[in-house]
């Protein structure tokens, strides 16, 4: 006989002691079903660099456990999600589009004149009232609304935007975010 059919009988010969091994390392048939296959694949491919003479059966049991181990520590890295419900939650719209915007935003809220941009950054960033802002700048409140309105009208001249559908992701980006978190 061959070396290759000498390994091939004692490879076979040793599925059952490999499974018992497998089930009693993963608690789990089916598991251990697979730690079982994943090693008589790696044992064939790496056929060559068994030594014959030594212990199949000890070399076979070496590549079950490393195997189990390597599995392990990979599941401990991933997270169960076969209902998709973690992913939809994380799945964010993509922030170079943010980003861009923003650049855009700061652009156009420099072209404002400097009592326009004063009045919206109080009172749309800084988050004052009306009557606030009207005794920061000195003046009365209709005349910061009057400029925080005009500031807000510019800036959505500028900007091209014509609605709240202007914000946010794209259509197709809204479609693939919708439809992942379904």
């Amino acid at each position: 006989m061959s070396v290759a059919t000498d390994f091939k009988r004692d490879l076979l010969g040793a599925i059952p002691s490999l499974r018992a091994f497998a089930v009693s390392l993963s608690q789990n048939a089916d598991r251990a079903d697979d730690l079982v296959q994943e090693t008589l694949v790696k044992a064939w491919d790496k056929q060559s660099s068994f030594q014959p003479g030594t212990n199949l059966k000890a070399w076979l049991f070496t590549i079950l456990r490393n195997e189990f181990y390597s599995q392990m520590r990979k599941r401990g890295r991933e997270v169960q999600d076969s209902d998709g419900a973690i992913t939809g939650r994380v799945a964010v719209h993509p922030a170079q589009h943010g980003s861009l915007d923003l650049d855009d935003f700061r652009k156009a809220l420099e072209r404002l004149p400097e009592d326009q941009r004063e009045a919206i950054i109080l009172i749309g960033a800084s988050g004052f009232s009306y009557e606030e802002a009207a005794n920061i700048c000195d003046c009365a409140v209709g005349t910061i609304k009057s400029r925080v309105s005009r500031a807000r009208s510019h800036l959505q001249q500028t900007l091209g935007i014509s609605g709240e559908g202007d914000f946010g992701p794209d259509s197709i980006a809204a479609q693939v975010m919708g439809s992942s978190a379904a």
